[in-house]
């Protein structure tokens, strides 16, 4: 039985006899070792009823012998027995004779019996596993034994007879846990036998907790340790048992227990010795010990070391353990590697080897040339050495049968380079590591080793550069390790050139390593080199392979999609996929996702290098991030057109000689918006340049979503700063127009109404100056916003008239809309509540004659806040629910947050203060367009609800919090909050 304190079973081992439900005769097959359960040719039979089971493993129990229907009843209900119990047993019977082969369930002398043969059920071939172990132990095979008796406890499968009820079963379930704890007993004794004290340390810890009071379990544990030099460890145990067995049973340890613990403070040198090192043996083969040092200030890695650690302790199952680990170089592949295999050494007690084959160099080592150091190294004489690399490799096998050696193969090529490698044989493991993952090496585990985590990076700085140093210069350690992009290689480096300067401080390092065009060149120290690592496996790659790493690492932004990167290299994506995951195999590329791609940092510093220095034409490069930006261009469009049809702004955007990318659906399309956003925008700011400069400012301007969902809001707000900025210094008026209107959208989502106000003055005299009429009309309908916020109702009506009719000649309907739900707030705060119904309506009308959705929320809204004024709640709340869901759909969380709070007036008007209550809490988890000076109303909403729910305190703690926030930002609202504060404060 497998618990999640116990280690797994062992899993069946070839030549050892097993039980297998599909059988493999035909005939049926039963466990019980786990829930009861029936196979025929290896499809499970319906066992019915929990009374049902419970006869059938009453019969099963039996293995053969007839029970009689009185055992039958006492099994299933013991003393409290149903009036029926005859008759239900009879009809329990009757079912499985239906469901089972002819005369396997048979009637006899007034009871019933299962006749099937020995090999049909799991507890009969447990208990030939068993006793051939005996046969094997008594012979001296401790290692067959062993191996059998791991197989009988792979058959367990979960808690023997699992909810069957009955007296019979309970009795059976709790012998049948009896056994399998002797089972593991006599396994783990038989581990310590063979010398596995370490592995068994593990396990023995974790039963010892299940079953505190099993003394054979401490007395396994108390040897185990002392083994595996830790004999405090195994006296604490049998102090631990002591005090445990005195306070639970007023007993005292057995005396084999208190023996052991005499010969533990003795230092037994017996007590020390494996039983098969105990007896003479024959004088051993060599044993060759080739493992490099391990760095002293190994740091991290503890999942890695744990699960390598595991890998190479299980070896002496029924395969060779090969783990192969891979990484970009100066990841700390054969740190890691060399630090596992010294810990795994006690499982491999007849020897290490080791050799760097020297993958990534320009002239790897031979596989023969290997092959013969290593049968030297195990005692072959040199004229004993074959020629062929065959018959090197069988000769290799041959002296590691029987044997427990483990290979560290390091800095391999590639799989066909350690193939011949491999000892091949039970008992002995390999461990690999390259910087191409081996996926075409059969039955390997991969590995793939990525940078360290931040807190690993700084520890392992500390560990090299001195604890008092970075203790007092923290923040400058962490832009340290930073830079060095968490790579060990670099980390390293960097520390150890601070080491060698005492007259710098960290701080004077992190200076250095902040200019990215001179890191590379700072990360060198003596013979270590992070630029010297990444050309080994530059000068591995194929000439488009050269090319595609370093065009795509012209490219900012996290990642790059498969679709992206293919038009970044000019080629179809089939093409391009196989050069990326060519790189991928070479670590000089990450597989970010599936789809997606990603440099390290450090290794995209170089790439750039390489193509400043290895792409001739610097027109290849501009060539390449011109096709870039045109595909997020032009599929950037595309999601566009597709969310709004019929909005001319499509029509205003730079051409491009990409087409983009194709949705089936506007939700297909948003997804791609939203996984892009941060490439894209990247991808813009490394435009506002040259002839790219337009085409950026229109990214940004076509992907203006990002900047009201929340999650991109600061991004998208930085992107269009720098796109002012550049354009302003190119000289370029349409440009810095249509970069001012992004802006204008970013203040206004964040409540800065005065700077959004400066941005579209700014933005429509510059479009009127350039001849760019766009802007123009989006400028007018911000400005008639802007004045809405800041109470100027005349001057919003006059912007938002001017913008529908400049929209209307631009035939653009869906500005029009807008501008007229935006009129629909300027009527409804003139007093004008059917005008702002009539012109909400008329705003829903258009979205909805055209299909458009995500202004058709705006629509809804507008129209939900008019009907709130009139009164109307009930149509009112109609319109915000289904405004909330389309805002949901199109990943708009802060006009959703801002639709719960105008649920939440309406809810309170309504006079349901608890529903307030609850969709103001929602406006404040999503946040609100409007910025800080909306999270203010929310928050007065909010009180207001409360205090109607007679919650004056938590009402008081809302409006004195809303109250900062209007102090902070300096508006008039904060005289309306200290009102309501005024009567609490007086009370």
């Amino acid at each position: 039985m497998h618990r999640e304190d116990e280690p797994s079973a062992q899993p069946h081992l070839p030549g050892a006899p097993a039980w297998d439900p599909a059988g493999g005769d035909g005939h049926l097959r039963f466990s019980v070792l786990g829930p009861v359960r029936a196979w025929h040719r290896g499809q499970a039979l319906p066992s019915g009823s929990p009374q049902q089971r419970a006869l059938l493993a009453a019969l099963l129990l039996r293995e053969g012998r007839t029970a009689t229907s009185a055992e039958l009843i006492d099994a299933i209900w013991g003393e409290d027995p149903p009036s029926q119990a005859l008759a239900a047993v009879r009809t329990y019977a009757s079912r499985l004779r239906k469901i089972l082969e002819p005369g396997v369930l048979v009637s006899e002398s007034g009871g019933y019996a299962v006749r099937v043969p020995a090999e049909a059920l799991d507890l009969r071939a447990a208990r030939e596993l068993a006793a051939e172990a005996d046969k094997a132990r008594a012979g001296g095979d401790r290692r067959q034994a062993r191996t059998l008796v791991g197989t009988c406890l792979g058959l367990w499968d979960g808690e023997p007879l699992a909810s069957v009820p009955g007296p019979y079963a309970e009795t059976e379930r709790a012998r049948l846990e009896e056994w399998r704890l002797q089972l593991l007993e006599t396994r783990l004794e038989l581990d310590l036998d063979l010398g596995r004290h370490a592995d068994a340390v593990s396990e023995l810890t974790a039963l010892t907790a299940a079953h505190p009071l099993r003394e054979r379990l401490r007395e396994l544990l108390m040897l185990a340790l002392y083994r595996s030099g830790r004999q405090a460890e195994a006296l604490a145990v049998y102090a631990d048992t002591r005090r445990l067995l005195a306070d639970e049973l007023g007993v005292d340890p057995r005396p084999e227990l208190s023996t052991l613990q005499q010969r533990i403070l003795r230092a037994d040198t017996e007590l020390a010795r494996p039983a098969e090192q105990s007896a003479p043996t024959a004088p051993q083969p060599a044993r060759p010990a080739q493992l490099p040092a391990t760095v002293p200030d190994f740091t991290g890695r503890a999942s890695f070391v744990r699960e390598l650690g595991r890998r190479l302790a299980s070896s002496g199952g029924a395969v060779m353990a090969v783990s192969a680990l891979a990484g970009i170089g100066g990841v700390g592949k054969t740190t890691l590697a060399v630090h596992v295999a010294h810990q795994a050494k006690p499982h491999f007690p007849d020897g290490q080897l080791y050799v760097d084959l020297q993958g990534a160099g320009a002239r790897s080592t031979e596989p023969e040339t290997v092959l013969g150091a290593f049968l030297r190294a195990l005692g072959t004489a040199d004229t004993a050495v074959p020629d062929t690399l065959d018959e090197r490799a069988a000769l290799f096998r041959s002296l590691l049968d029987g044997r427990r050696v483990l290979v560290l193969l390091d800095n391999a090529r590639d799989a066909a380079q350690i193939r011949p490698l491999l000892p091949g044989t039970a008992g002995c493991a390999a461990l690999i590591t390259s910087r191409v993952r081996m996926v075409d090496l059969a039955g390997a585990h991969l590995v793939d080793l990525d940078v360290m985590s931040p807190d690993e990076a700084l520890q392992l700085f500390t560990r090299i550069a001195g604890g008092e140093r970075v203790t007092a210069e923290r923040e400058a350690a962490l832009d340290v390790v930073a830079a060095c992009g968490f790579l060990p290689l670099a980390i390293r480096i960097a520390a150890s050139r601070l080491t060698a300067r005492r007259t710098w401080t960290v701080s004077v390092l992190a200076a250095k390593l902040a200019d990215e065009r001179r890191r590379l060149d700072e990360l060198q120290a003596g013979d270590l080199a992070v630029k010297a690592t990444f050309e080994l496996g530059y000068g591995q790659l194929e000439a488009a392979q050269a090319r595609a790493f370093r065009l795509l690492g012209l490219a900012d932004g996290p990642d790059i999609s498969l679709s992206a990167a293919a038009a970044a290299l000019g080629l179809p994506e089939h093409a391009a996929e196989d050069l990326l995951e060519a790189l991928v195999d070479t670590s000089l590329l990450e597989s970010a996702a599936p789809g997606r791609y990603r440099f390290h940092d450090l290794v995209r510093l170089y790439a750039r290098a390489c193509a400043e220095r290895d792409e001739k034409l610097p027109a290849e490069r501009e060539a390449a991030l011109s096709r870039l930006l045109d595909f997020y261009l032009a599929t950037t469009a595309r999601v566009f057109a597709l969310e709004r049809p019929g909005d001319r702004l499509v029509e205003h955007l730079a051409p491009t000689a990409y087409e983009g990318l194709a949705f089936t659906d506007r939700h297909e399309a948003l997804d791609w918006l939203y996984r892009e956003a941060n490439s894209l925008l990247a991808c813009a700011r490394q435009s506002f340049v040259g002839t790219r400069l337009r085409r950026a400012v229109d990214l940004l301007w076509a992907a203006k979503d990002l900047a009201e969902s929340g999650a991109n809001s600061r991004q998208y707000e930085s992107t269009a700063l720098a796109a002012r900025e550049a354009a302003r210094a190119s000289g370029d008026a349409l440009a810095e127009g249509r970069a001012r209107t992004a802006l204008t959208s970013v203040h206004l989502v964040a409540g800065r109404y005065a700077e959004a106000d400066d941005e579209a003055v700014a933005a429509r005299a510059l479009a009127l100056s350039a001849g760019d009429g766009a802007p123009v009309h989006w400028a007018d309908n911000d400005r008639g916003i802007i004045a809405i916020v800041q109470e100027r109702y005349e001057q919003a009506e006059e912007h938002l008239l001017k913008a529908a009719d400049g929209f209307r000649a631009d035939a653009n309907l869906v500005g029009a809309a807008s501008a007229l739900c935006n009129l629909s707030r300027v009527h409804l705060l003139l007093g004008r509540t059917a005008g702002a119904i009539d012109l909400a309506q008329q705003g829903i009308a258009i979205y909805d004659g055209m299909g458009i959705t995500v202004r058709l929320a705006n629509g809804r809204y507008a129209l939900g806040v008019a009907l709130t004024h009139a009164g109307r709640h009930p149509e009112a709340l109609e319109q915000f629910r289904a405004a909330l869901g389309m805002f949901a759909g199109d990943r708009q969380r802060l006009w959703e947050g801002t639709t719960h709070f105008r649920m939440a007036e309406a809810q309170l008007k309504a006079r349901k203060p608890a529903v307030a209550a609850q969709h103001a809490e929602q406006a404040l988890a999503s946040g609100c367009i409007g910025g800080e000076r909306m999270r203010g109303n929310v928050l007065t909403l909010l009180g207001r609800a409360l205090d109607t729910l007679g919650q004056t305190d938590r009402a008081r703690a809302c409006w004195r919090e809303a109250l900062s926030v209007y102090e902070q930002l300096g508006v008039p609202d904060a005289d309306q909050v200290r009102k309501l504060l005024t009567p609490l404060a007086a009370a």
